[in-house]
């Protein structure tokens, strides 16, 4: 290991400390897109908010690039957004909102720090936030609550704190507590310094204003109607005499949720979120390798690709490779080794990444995340690494739920056809599969939703100039041989389902639906199927 001169360990140690990064999960709808620009308007990344649905002038939403995006006013991308605020670097992750790419959202959590969990004061916990839940638990994620939409009517918070106690096991500790709600929403008080947060409403895009005062000031009277204040000391009475402290211990765990109260759309509580976030949010830290943790502040530089995009930039048909640093500094044009392949690269160019916006980037730190250009080369959960070896777990792919033939009409458009499929499947966009019978060339494309599936269709037409046709297949069920094409032989023939090859070669069975599952779970107990893929390392994958 090369060991860092005191400056240089110096440096590192304090770049890693001023370090934050997140990602906002959440149910389509709750307002994470809304969320994610006000964090950037108070953090001075943009100097004005816009709205999801832009309407005539209105400014269109950073975090959302492609053209698909802003017409149907959801993300469907991950992007990243690094913006400084207070003194500290904050690097954002942006997830899809969409429930049909919750396999993005998941690549993505597997670089985040922290997750903020984004709920409906009016629907509480909904599907998609629980399942993304289950992930930061798995991962041992600490988790953040951001109430919104507390201007609109919605639920009593006791009653949402409870449920999510009680359907997640996940307990919480409000930072800060609602005076009022729907249009008698007040502004909230800061539970640890007793103040009064009161807002103003903000001009449409702007931050807001906001007035403290102490909980025992007489102006308040004059401010607040007696009765909301009356019931809101009350409730944190109640809430203080439950007992529990905020313990950054169990925040750090994942076994603690620190709740915030707020409206996005009209900036209430944006920025005392943003601020408590900051000193209670976990710092980089180490993270699980083949040979051991990996400490942030080991001397030498290693990180892994969580996610591939094509065409970021359509004038340029590139491929950016998205990666999360976890040790040591990277340098512009630094020399790394590829673990998978044994190679060494030059990274010469590397970009910080604002939305569809870069600019080439000089140095960066655990916790940052740097997009390279793709020659093709990465694979998501590659990892990148100088001196001594260093090989992080990889990313799993999950069962996908929707399998239909991508068929190419036109065969002089071939050569398109197939760069666009081996790119997006690269990207992690869909799971692509292939017949047994190689004489059926077209490719099967398997997704976890059918958003996914339309947006391969429409990337095709529009950046690789291909039109296609999807043929259904009749499955809904995917799964894994565990020992391979071997252990599939041993079985013999199987009926009620289709065997096809994934990207690396490996036996997958479709199924039609649970039933036809379980009935080949009954006949071969000694058969072993996987609802995951094996993580894959040191293997190419099939190109089309």
């Amino acid at each position: 290991m090369t060991s860092l001169s005191s400056p240089e360990s110096a440096e590192l140690a304090a770049a890693v400390a001023r370090r934050r990064n997140f990602a906002i999960i959440s149910h389509p709808d709750a307002g994470k897109t809304t969320l994610t620009e006000k964090l950037l308007l108070y953090g001075g990344a943009i100097q004005q908010a816009g709205a999801v649905k832009a309407k005539g002038e209105q400014r269109k939403v950073t975090s959302d690039w492609m053209e698909i995006e802003k017409q149907r006013g959801i993300s469907i991308t991950s992007t990243v957004l690094q913006f400084d605020y207070a003194g500290t670097t904050i690097n954002l992750l942006d997830t899809p909102g969409h429930q049909d790419f919750s396999e993005d959202t998941y690549r993505t959590l597997a670089a985040a720090d922290n997750a903020v969990m984004l709920e409906d004061a009016a629907k509480g916990l909904e599907p998609q936030t629980r399942k993304l839940f289950e992930v930061c638990r798995m991962r041992q994620i600490p988790i953040f609550t951001f109430i919104n939409k507390m201007d609109r009517p919605g639920r009593e918070p006791l009653e949402l704190l409870d449920e999510i106690e009680q359907e997640l096991g996940l307990a919480c500790w409000p930072v800060n507590w609602p005076i009022g709600s729907g249009d008698r929403f007040r502004g909230v008080i800061d539970r640890r310094s007793k103040e009064v947060v009161l807002f103003e409403r903000a001009e449409r895009g702007k931050q807001s204003e906001e007035r403290r005062l102490d909980a025992r000031d007489p102006e308040l009277a004059q401010l607040v109607e007696p009765e909301l204040l009356a019931t809101a000391l009350e409730e944190l009475e109640l809430l203080d005499g439950a007992g529990a402290d905020l313990d950054l211990e169990l925040v750090h765990g994942g076994e603690l949720s620190p709740v915030f109260f707020g409206s996005a759309m009209t900036n209430f509580g944006v920025r005392p979120f943003l601020d408590a976030f900051l000193e209670l949010a976990q710092r980089p830290c180490s993270r699980p390798s083949a040979s051991g943790d990996v400490d942030p502040l080991s001397p030498d530089f290693s990180g892994f690709v969580f996610k591939l995009q094509a065409n970021m930039d359509p004038r340029h048909r590139d491929r950016v490779a998205f990666v999360r640093v976890c040790s040591g500094k990277f340098e512009k044009d630094m020399s790394v080794r590829h673990a998978r392949s044994g190679k060494t690269i030059r990274l010469s160019r590397p970009q910080k990444l604002f939305g569809q916006d870069r600019e080439v980037v000089e140095d960066a730190y655990p916790g940052d995340v740097i997009g390279l250009n793709n020659p093709g080369m990465f694979a998501i959960g590659d990892t990148l690494y100088v001196g001594p070896k260093v090989e992080y777990e990889g990313i799993p792919c999950f069962s996908p739920e929707i399998f239909s033939w991508l068929r190419n009409p036109n065969p002089s458009a071939f050569k398109s056809f197939r760069k666009g499929v081996n790119e997006l499947r690269e990207e992690g966009a869909v799971q692509v599969l292939y017949d047994t019978d190689q004489s059926k060339r077209d490719p099967i494309l398997a997704a976890v939703g059918q958003l996914q599936l339309e947006v391969v269709q429409y990337r095709l037409e529009n950046e690789y100039g291909v039109e296609t046709r999807l043929e259904p297949l009749g499955f809904s069920v995917a799964r894994w041989v565990t020992g391979g094409w071997p252990a599939l032989e041993q079985v013999g023939r199987i009926f009620n389902c289709k065997t096809v090859r994934d990207a690396w070669d490996r036996p997958v069975l479709l199924f039609k639906n649970d039933w036809n599952l379980n009935q080949l779970a009954e006949d071969h107990p000694e058969f072993n199927l996987s609802a995951v893929a094996p993580v894959v390392s040191g293997v190419e994958p099939i190109a089309l």
